[in-house]
Formats: C-alpha cells, sequence, structure tokens
C-alpha cells in the first residue's frame, strides 16, 4: 500500500476526530481509511491509535508520530501548492472575515486595491464582531485583534495596536479629564461586552479598575460611536480610532487632526497591546486566489497599523 495514503489517512484520522469524519474529509470509503492505518500500524510494529465505539484517541507512540509526520504533509502540500499556483488562474470566490469596525475604517480602504490587482476575484466580505466559525461559514480569511489559537486554523500576526483609554474633547470640558485610573469611578465609562475591568499598570506593577456607566455593548461600533457624541469614555486599540484620536498631553497621541474630536487619556498607565492577525483554516491545499488575497492583506495592513 502507498506510504502516502498510509500517513493521509492517520493524519486525517487525527485531525478529524475519527474515522468516518477522516472519509469525508478526504473523500474516499471508512474501510479504506481504517486499511490505510491498519497498514501503517502493521508496517511500523506499533498502535498509533486507541479507538472505542464513542472515540479514537493517539497513543504515545501516536502522538510521537503525528508531531514528526504531519508537518511533512504541510510541506508537500505548500510544495504542491506553489508549482500550482504558477499555472491557475488567480479568481473565483474568496469570503473574507473582519470586525466590522475594523473592516470599515482598515479593510475597506484597501479593496479598491485588491480588486484592481486580482480582478477575478469574487470577494465576499463578512463584517461582524462575533468570533467565525471559519469550517462552517465557509471563510476564506479572518482579520483579527488577539485571536484565540485553534488547531484547525493558522494563525500569523502581522502587527499589533495598543490599548487606549479615550474620550471626546466635548466629555473632558464637561467632566474634566481623569489624571489616575482610579478617578474613572468618578466616570461614564462605557463597556464593550462584559470588560468591566480596565488594566493598568503603575510603579507597583498591573492593577485593574472596575468600571461602569449607563451603556454597554456588543460592539466597538456602538461604543466609539458614544465616545464620538461625548456619552463617556471607552477602551480601545487604537486601530479602532485611526485619525479621529489624539494624546491628552502624555505623549502616545497619534492623531494628525489638531482639532480632533477624540482624544486619549491615561497613556502612562497602559502598556498592553492586541496583535492583529491573519487567520485561515488549516488545510492541506489553499486555492491560488485564497493565497493571493492572504499575501495582499500581510503586505497592505501593517502599514496603515
Amino acid at each position: 500500500m502507498d506510504r502516502f495514503h498510509e500517513l493521509s489517512a492517520f493524519v486525517a484520522v487525527v485531525e478529524a476526530g475519527g474515522f468516518s469524519a477522516a472519509a469525508r474529509r478526504l473523500g474516499d470509503s471508512q474501510s479504506a481509511i481504517s486499511k490505510s492505518v491498519n497498514a501503517l500500524e502493521k508496517r511500523l510494529g506499533v498502535q498509533l491509535l486507541q479507538r472505542s465505539t464513542r472515540s479514537v484517541r493517539l497513543t504515545e507512540h501516536g502522538r510521537q508520530y503525528y508531531e514528526r509526520t504531519q508537518p511533512l504533509l504541510e510541506e508537500m502540500a505548500q510544495a504542491d501548492g506553489e508549482i500550482m499556483r504558477t499555472t491557475l488562474e488567480i479568481s473565483g470566490p474568496v469570503r473574507v472575515a473582519a470586525a466590522a469596525t475594523f473592516g470599515r475604517l482598515h479593510v475597506l480602504p484597501l479593496l479598491p486595491a485588491l480588486l484592481a490587482r486580482y480582478p477575478g476575484v469574487r470577494l465576499d466580505l463578512q463584517l461582524a464582531d462575533g468570533v467565525n466559525d471559519l469550517l462552517a461559514e465557509g471563510i476564506d480569511l479572518a482579520i483579527r485583534v488577539s485571536p484565540e489559537r485553534h488547531p484547525d486554523a493558522v494563525v500569523k500576526r502581522i502587527t499589533s495596536s495598543p490599548l487606549v483609554c479615550a474620550g471626546s474633547r466635548h466629555y473632558f470640558a464637561q467632566h474634566g479629564v481623569p489624571a489616575t485610573p482610579q478617578a474613572l469611578a468618578h466616570h461614564n465609562c462605557l463597556i464593550y461586552k462584559d470588560m468591566r475591568e480596565w488594566h493598568f499598570t503603575g510603579p507597583q506593577g498591573r492593577f485593574s479598575v472596575p468600571v461602569s456607566g449607563n451603556l454597554s455593548s456588543n460592539t466597538v461600533e456602538t461604543i466609539l460611536s458614544a465616545v464620538q457624541a461625548g456619552l463617556g469614555i471607552g477602551m480601545f486599540n487604537r486601530a479602532s480610532l485611526v485619525e479621529s484620536e489624539q494624546g491628552a498631553g502624555q505623549g502616545r497621541g497619534r492623531g494628525t487632526q489638531q482639532d480632533a474630536e477624540i482624544i486619549t487619556v491615561l497613556d502612562d498607565f497602559i502598556d498592553d497591546t492586541r496583535d492583529i492577525c491573519l487567520v485561515w483554516p488549516r488545510r492541506r491545499f489553499i486555492p491560488a486566489r485564497v493565497r493571493a488575497v492572504t499575501e495582499f492583506f500581510a503586505e497592505a495592513l501593517a502599514p496603515r497599523l
């Protein structure tokens, strides 16, 4: 039996979590997958998988073998893809997901250049603050802020964005500028999701401050609009503010507008950052159009942030 098929079947069973799922993944029969794995174990003289009626688990030998051989399959798929890429036209559908505010500020402005470079690409852009299930929703590429690591996804960090505490000039003119994080107790703090504690750093190290206010939301866009309207103070990654914010005399604002309506405060107490990452499903072959779009955003996003 072909050793490549044996190895492919074994890795598919491990990653899919079972023989039937592996068969669907490879487009083969369950009996053929089982036969390949059995042949591999017989050839190696060890048991790689612990089978039961409900689950399949790696043995210690199986874990070691998977860790050594899975990258080999990835490299082979990469090599095949690179060769095929030179002959395939970059065209067809690509589904990209991004957070709503980040997408509006940083992804949408890049689309004319992307589609001018690859006129055959048909882009489906999904903007939402929720975390997408890449496989279930058919997402080819997600642009995420501090994504969780997942074994079924590849995460590529392209840059980082510092956190900032920000409010409007109108709000601070009415309520004053907080000089310390503890002063936030006297301000209307706008809550994104369940972030009711904001984290800071002082001479004694990191500490948290409980915050409260009259508005919370599950979208950055809502909190940003409320801050712009002068309702209170919000905590953002700086990429969500782009040129609309300016430092409040503490030296870290990056705004370019002299009359910027949003200013940052407490900069000296904040040193947290959030990674901006590209995330895509881990799979054997990445179509040329998806790889091209991924490389475009990796190249084009970093200078904006």
